[in-house]
């Protein structure tokens, strides 16, 4: 039995649809045209012989002539230009026939109202299939709008290299775009390394202070007024000092869109350090002199001269320390006073008692212990021991940080991070230290604070003296 088979005619696959190919000519037109209308420029080409063949949709907007009406005319005398000025006007367009590049000109055109509006248009010439050319076209806009662009521009580019104050454009994820010069100088850094990169990798300390007002721009607007703010640019080799720039910021948004969309943050900013700093300097010596004065008010109706010595201790702690102590000196075993002058090293023979102290664990007026004759345990090297004997003022410090057996091997409060000693000096002679401490939420004492204690100190020292006369 002979098997049966199907037809022997192969069966052809369907072939795949053919790619869509390139435009036609009517495509082409449609494009055109659409380009041509969603231009934000108007357009006006004219043929070899001037006659006008396209006319975009932004240029009805500016001079009120439909496109309908302006193509197919020979020329723009009579309607778009004035007789007297139709002549050079229609020269310079045409003028890019025989000139190559773009040719750049000012021209009086009339709107269809009557108007006559001064444009300022860059003409090209339209070359053919082989080459020569068949017309020109002109991209024109009002001369105030243009002035406004390259005024903007003009700006811009200002603003990126020569302002006297630095500019950083920040985008939207909050990361340089733009650097001007003296921003660049300021942040210690060249303009195209700062490019991309975050604010916590160029500042050590400000940085958060500065992206929260980045966000607070980007998302509410710009805040009011001018900002302070202190920063600290990031260096792994080196401790930088504070800065203070005074910021001003302004949120960039896209002009071409329909509702606002943030491009990013203009930060503004110039170097007020010094003068900061002589603001803040001025404003802590009239506090501290009004401390002086007031202090001294007060301790003139101290009945007994050791509590007006601790006035003077409680109002110069004000601002200026968290603890203090006055350690007077104890006359040696044997001796009925004291020369004032330490012995051997300067260190060893002197002996010290407590004679005032603030409250250490809770804050409060500084009390006047009982008089004692058991000295301090002070040992050899103390900074007040070395304080007495150079007769000024030594500051010492352990750091921000902190160490636990700092404080308390010098029989300082806990929490010690930071010590000023100074003399007590009265009728030519030495009657003591008084020593100032800091906690880490303060910074280390400098020599404008060792200049006010040692003030401080004066007064006590007198004080002091008066006291030790009367028990005399």
């Amino acid at each position: 039995m002979a098997a049966s088979y199907g037809s022997s005619a192969e069966h052809t696959p369907a072939p795949a649809a053919a790619p869509p190919g390139p435009l036609g000519p009517a495509d082409d037109t449609g494009l055109l045209a659409a380009l041509l209308g969603g231009m934000d420029t108007a357009l006006l080409a004219l043929a070899a012989d001037g006659t006008v063949t396209h006319w975009n949709h932004e240029a009805e907007q500016l001079l009120g002539w439909p496109a309908a009406e302006a193509v197919g005319r020979r020329g723009l005398t009579g309607w778009a230009v004035r007789d007297e000025d139709a002549g050079a006007t229609e020269s310079a367009l045409l003028a890019a026939l025989r000139a190559p590049g773009r040719q750049v000109h000012d021209y009086a055109l009339l709107t269809k109202d009557g108007r006559r509006v001064l444009v300022r248009g860059q003409t090209s010439v339209v070359p053919g299939p082989d080459g020569r050319a068949t017309g020109v076209y002109c991209v024109f806009t009002a001369v105030h709008a243009q002035i406004g662009l390259e005024r903007s521009l003009a700006l811009s580019e200002a603003l990126g290299d020569d302002a006297p104050w630095g500019v950083v454009l920040v985008d939207a994820d909050l990361r340089p775009a733009v650097v001007n010069t003296p921003a660049a100088r300021a942040l210690e850094s060249g303009r195209d390394a700062l490019l991309g990169r975050t604010l916590g990798d160029l500042l050590d300390q400000g940085a958060e202070e500065v992206e929260a007002v980045l966000q607070h721009v980007l998302a509410e607007g710009e805040p009011p007024g001018l900002s302070d703010l202190w920063v600290t640019l990031r260096a792994p080799d080196a401790v930088r000092p504070r800065r203070c720039w005074r910021s001003g910021f302004v949120r960039l948004a896209s002009p071409l869109s329909e509702e606002p969309v943030p491009l990013g943050v203009a930060w503004l900013f110039q170097d007020v350090t010094d003068a900061k700093q002589a603001e803040q300097d001025g404003a802590l010596l009239r506090f501290r002199t009004q401390q002086l004065h007031r202090a001294g008010r007060a301790a003139a109706d101290c009945p007994d001269p050791r509590e007006a010595a601790a006035v003077h201790l409680d109002y110069a702690l004000a601002g200026f320390a968290d603890h203090a102590l006055v350690d007077v000196v104890a006359p040696p075993p044997g001796r009925d006073g004291d020369d004032g002058r330490a012995g051997g090293d300067g260190t060893a023979s002197v002996r010290l008692r407590r004679a005032l102290a603030s409250p250490a664990g809770s804050p409060g007026p500084c009390t006047v212990p009982q008089p004692s004759a058991v000295p301090v345990a002070y040992a050899a090297g103390h900074p007040a021991l070395q304080a007495y004997a150079r007769g000024g003022s030594v500051r010492t410090s352990v750091g921000a940080t902190g160490d636990d057996g700092w404080a308390a091997a010098r029989r300082w409060p806990d929490g010690t991070v930071h010590g000023l000693c100074v003399v007590l000096r009265s009728r030519a002679r030495t009657l003591g230290v008084a020593t100032f401490l800091r906690t880490p939420a303060r910074r280390p004492f400098d020599r404008a604070d060792a200049a006010y204690a040692e003030e401080v100190a004066a007064r006590i020292a007198a004080a002091l003296d008066l006291a030790s006369s009367s028990d005399g």
